[in-house]
C-alpha cells in the first residue's frame, strides 16, 4: 500500500476507535501520532534496506509483528513506569501509535491476502520465515515508477477521500491549531 493509503486506513481506524470507545474526536496530538504510526514501518525499513543495505528488503524488520510487539510493549512499559501521574494521557498516544503501526502491517498484507499469495505475508513473522522476493529495485524512485492507476490505486484514493471527509467532520485534528488563528480574525 502507498503512504497515503496507510494514512487513510490508520486515521479511519483511529477515528472509529476514538468515537466508539472513547466517545470523543481524535485530538490534535493523537491525530499526529497515528499519522506517524502509519508511516513508521516504512520510515525504518525502506531507508535501512534501500539506502544503507542493513536490511534485506524494505518490508522486513519494522514490518514484522514480532518487532511491532516488542516496540509497542517497550513504549507502553516506559510510559506507564515513568509517567504514572499522566499515564492515561500518554497511554492514548501509545494506542494512537499502535493503531497506526498495526494498521500499516495489516494494510500491507491486504493485497497478498486478496490475491491468495500467502507466502508474501511471511514478512509479518520475519525472521522466523524467509522474506518474499520483490521485483522492485531497492530505491524509492524505482518503487514510485511501478505505480499504476489500477483497481488497487483507485481503492486507495477512495480510502483517502473517505478519510478526508471523516477528518473534516472530526474538526481537522492535527492542523486545528494552525487554522484557529486564521478563523479568529
Amino acid at each position: 500500500m502507498w503512504p497515503w493509503g496507510h494514512l487513510a486506513v490508520g486515521y479511519l481506524l483511529y477515528s472509529l476507535y476514538s468515537h466508539r470507545l472513547k466517545n470523543h474526536r481524535p485530538t490534535n496530538v493523537t491525530a499526529l501520532v497515528v499519522a506517524f504510526g502509519t508511516q513508521f514501518p516504512d520510515l525504518v525499513d525502506k531507508p535501512l534496506a534501500w539506502t544503507v543495505s542493513l536490511l534485506p528488503t524494505g518490508r522486513s524488520l519494522a514490518h514484522s509483528l514480532l518487532t511491532a510487539s516488542l516496540v509497542l510493549g517497550v513504549v507502553l512499559f516506559a510510559v506507564r513506569r515513568y509517567r504514572r501521574a499522566e499515564a492515561e494521557t500518554y497511554t492514548s498516544f501509545v494506542v494512537a501509535f499502535g493503531i497506526g503501526y498495526l494498521s500499516h502491517l495489516a494494510a500491507d498484507g491486504l493485497y497478498p491476502l486478496l490475491g491468495g499469495e500467502f507466502a508474501n505475508l511471511a514478512y509479518l513473522v520475519w525472521p522466523l520465515l524467509p522474506l518474499p522476493v520483490y521485483d522492485t529495485n531497492k530505491s524509492i524512485f524505482a518503487h514510485f515508477l511501478t505505480f499504476q492507476f489500477d483497481t488497487f490505486a483507485l481503492f486507495e484514493f477512495g480510502l483517502v477521500a473517505l478519510a478526508l471527509v471523516v477528518w473534516w467532520a472530526d474538526g481537522v485534528p492535527g492542523v486545528r491549531p494552525l487554522i484557529r488563528p486564521l478563523t479568529q480574525r
